[in-house]
């Protein structure tokens, strides 16, 4: 059984990436030993004569890390160039991604540390083949979900329909983080202050907090942003054994 957790979002570009290494740094935070892994990055970057995953990178360099080859290629299994979903990415002669192998390659870094937080790729329900889906990989992982949408208008409905898919696979939810991918105004201000007790009253799950804006993110930033976020230590104590 693997121990970690998984951070999906409702959609693209809504987060993720800097959601796991606030999340990631925090749990490091408090002492554990904990590896990202991004399982599918499409739109990689061909550095040093590999493909890397650049949402992977991000994390990496938040944490101070620096892995082998063998262990970055556990961490990034499938890396493809185009920036598309998944199934669409693959060209031919390419091994497509697979839940199998991806929970193969889960399980050997989890060997190698305390927890693994999965990064996953678009929303739940993208494709990763012709067969399987991002949803089909959470199940399978059978890890605890944070679940990030934005913080605006739309929010609800997107965060709502997330969690009733997740809901239906019987995939564990930690809680919902929100996020603001852009600048505030006072305008909607009213709508952000509901969302989060929209979310917890119609989704039955704990609305864990609000990343801010951080346009130029370091660790310290993110950790101190993540470590004001009401609900972690709550959603977080088995992990950490609390």
């Amino acid at each position: 059984m693997l121990t970690g957790f998984v951070v999906t979002g409702t959609d693209t570009d809504v987060g993720k990436t800097m959601t796991t290494a606030a999340l990631s740094l925090w749990v490091q935070s408090q002492g554990l030993d904990i590896a990202p892994m991004k399982p599918t990055q499409t739109g990689a970057t061909f550095r040093d004569g590999i493909w890397n995953a650049p949402d992977l990178d991000f994390t990496l360099d938040m944490l101070g890390r620096t892995p082998q080859p063998d262990e970055r290629h556990l961490m990034q299994p499938f890396c493809f160039e185009p920036a598309c979903s998944p199934h669409l990415a693959v060209k031919a002669g390419d091994t497509p991604p697979t839940v199998a192998a991806i929970v193969a390659a889960a399980t050997a870094l989890a060997a190698r540390h305390n927890a693994i937080v999965v990064e996953g790729a678009g929303g739940l329900m993208v494709p990763l083949n012709a067969d399987e889906m991002m949803i089909d990989l959470f199940a399978a992982l059978a890890l605890p979900v944070v679940l990030v949408g934005r913080v605006g208008l739309g929010s609800i409905n997107h965060v709502l329909l997330s969690l009733e898919a997740l809901k239906s696979r019987n995939i564990p939810i930690l809680g919902v983080v929100l996020n603001e991918t852009q600048p505030q105004n006072n305008a909607d201000a009213f709508i952000r202050a509901d969302n989060p007790r929209s979310i917890e009253h119609f989704g039955g799950v704990r609305c864990l907090g609000t990343l801010p804006f951080t346009p130029e993110p370091t660790p310290a930033r993110l950790l101190a942003a993540a470590s004001a976020l009401p609900g972690l230590p709550s959603a977080f104590a088995s992990l950490l054994g609390d």
